[in-house]
């Protein structure tokens, strides 16, 4: 295995790249947060080079990214938290459909119509794939929302026979549903709808409500698909088909319903109730997958509490190292360097993890900093460490997780994901009084954010969790320049070290969760969920 040359290249890399040190009074001077901000952007020039091809699971590049990040915690001092040394090797496997090998074709009452693969339909789900389909029922679901719990009209499939059949679900919500809630849902709905027989799904995404435009979404699914190699271990343990249809086309499949994509459409941006229905058209397909086994490993490291009776416990501090490696060109470029997806996240845990380190007294509980692998390939890193904790899962009191915090506009408020659920949402409130950054609430639920980084394993592990964002509110001038990012920078060779960021307010942000984990570190009581959130019957592990 090739981890066991990360600890060698660990230690060469100590003398070139030396840490980002705090050595600050508790009130930062501006000249010196500015310092900070660069020290911080520093890191993510590096990590973020060519040099590092992207760091996508499985390659060298992720592993001179993983060694180091290794070096780092050893300069600083932190003891390894992994099952070798600072390593957590996983197995992997990729999975990439063969579009020249595979079809879907609708079949209505007015004849077939073949999609073009991958222009107008494309596979990448992460799970096996059932081979073939053929005349397969469709029918419209929704939200594909499965919230029974909430009463009559928060459930998608609870009236539906699905079984034998392949639902169209669309992006959106009921407004009534808070955005953690619906993401749950929407991360859980393959599992039900392999539960109640369904044979697969497929999902439209409406004009208004696409995040990455679907030119962009042709090539990133050119991807493999990364699953555990433990079959066991997935949400889907049986063959499923999933498939997504550009707006453009999804009007085809509600041909001879009596219903259109365009109402739907509608009714879905505006979070309206949506009616539920067979379709006319019937889905035929054919899958061909290649797949190829893959190692990459989390990093880990511990910096040991300074309370007896505390130290047992761990605030958990997580950033995912691995990017999407080297991909479709785009304008002639093929590295996908991945600087705020999530080399600033990684960056900012490390500029962390040197505060308290390098503090007089540490935190009375123990801080656990966590680097996965596998983010982008589903949270899969974190998920393999929730599953095997290299510390008793029961002692790890908190996840405050970083990913793409995005100064690329003025740091005003804070919005950290979740923060609804628990007493953490109290502990980050607090925080932010001191630091004159005020909470704000999510500002777009059904993105479905929630669920989109490695805190949601903590979350389904029943431990309380944040997941930090810089705030900004609907219709603002900092929302258009966040979705201007996210349409023409995310998931791009454009997510370089050369954009335009804010680093002093990076460092400011920073310094803000340091203080929150601080917080949380040293108070006598660990956090706990609300009792009237849904995530509280995850206590105990559940």
């Amino acid at each position: 295995m090739r981890f066991a040359r990360f600890s060698s290249l660990a230690l060469a890399l100590v003398a070139s790249h030396p840490v980002m040190a705090h050595t600050k009074p508790d009130t930062l001077a501006s000249d010196v947060m500015a310092a900070q901000g660069e020290q911080i952007w520093s890191f993510v020039r590096e990590i973020a080079s060519d040099a590092y091809e992207g760091r996508a699971l499985g390659t060298p590049g992720y592993d001179r990214a993983a060694a180091l990040v290794a070096a780092r915690f050893k300069e600083l001092g932190l003891k390894p938290a992994g099952t070798q040394g600072y390593f957590q090797p996983i197995d992997f496997v990729s999975q990439k459909v063969v579009n020249a090998q595979s079809a879907i074709t609708l079949v209505g009452p007015d004849g077939q119509r073949s999609l073009k693969l991958p222009e107008e339909a494309f596979m990448n789900g992460r799970h096996d794939y059932l081979p073939a389909l053929d005349n397969v029922p469709l029918v419209f679901v929704g939200y594909g929302l499965s919230m029974p719990d909430l009463g009559a009209g928060h459930d998608d499939f609870g009236g539906v026979d699905v079984r034998g059949k392949v639902v169209v679900v669309i992006t959106g919500g009921p407004d009534d549903v808070s955005g953690a809630r619906k993401s749950t849902a929407r991360s859980e709905r393959i599992r039900v709808l392999i539960e109640k027989g369904a044979l697969g799904m497929i999902s439209l995404t409406t004009a208004k409500q696409i995040e990455i435009p679907w030119s962009r979404q042709i090539g990133l699914s050119s991807r493999a698909a990364i699953m555990l190699r433990d079959g066991a271990a997935r949400d889907a343990k049986t063959p499923f088909f999933s498939a997504s249809i550009s707006p453009e086309i999804s009007e085809a499949l509600f041909a001879g319903s009596g219903h259109s994509y365009a109402e739907m459409a509608a009714l879905a941006d505006a979070s309206r109730p949506l009616p539920l229905f067979d379709l006319a058209q019937k889905i035929s397909a054919r899958v061909t997958s290649q797949t190829v086994p893959l190692t990459s490993a989390n990093v880990a490291a511990i910096l040991p509490g300074s309370d007896k009776a505390l130290a047992g416990e761990y605030v958990v501090v997580s950033a995912h190292l691995d990017g999407l490696g080297i991909g479709e060109p785009v304008n002639g470029d093929r590295i996908y360097n991945g600087a705020l997806d999530n080399g600033i996240g990684v960056a900012s845990v490390l500029t962390i993890a040197g505060d308290l380190a390098k503090a007089k007294k540490p935190p009375r509980r123990s801080v656990l900093f966590l680097i996965p692998t596998g983010e982008e390939a589903g949270l899969l890193g974190a998920r393999y460490f929730v599953a095997h904790p290299t510390v008793p899962k029961a002692a790890m009191v908190a996840d405050i997780n970083f990913d793409m915090p995005l100064p690329i506009f003025p740091l005003t408020s804070v919005t950290p994901i979740g923060y609804e659920e628990s007493t953490l949402g109290a502990a980050a409130q607090a925080v932010s009084a001191r630091h004159k950054l005020p909470v704000v609430p999510d500002p777009l639920p059904d993105r479905n954010v929630f669920i989109r980084s490695d805190q949601y394993n903590f979350v389904r592990a029943g431990i309380p969790s944040l997941f930090m964002k810089l705030g900004f509110a609907r219709g603002t001038p900092e929302e258009a320049v966040e979705k201007a990012w996210r349409a023409n920078i995310y998931h791009s060779p454009k997510d370089d070290a050369q954009q335009p960021v804010n680093t002093r307010d990076a460092a400011r942000f920073a310094d803000y969760v340091a203080d929150l984990v601080k917080d949380v570190a040293n108070a006598p009581e660990r956090p706990q969920w609300h009792k009237d959130s849904y995530f509280a019957q995850f206590a105990g592990g559940k």
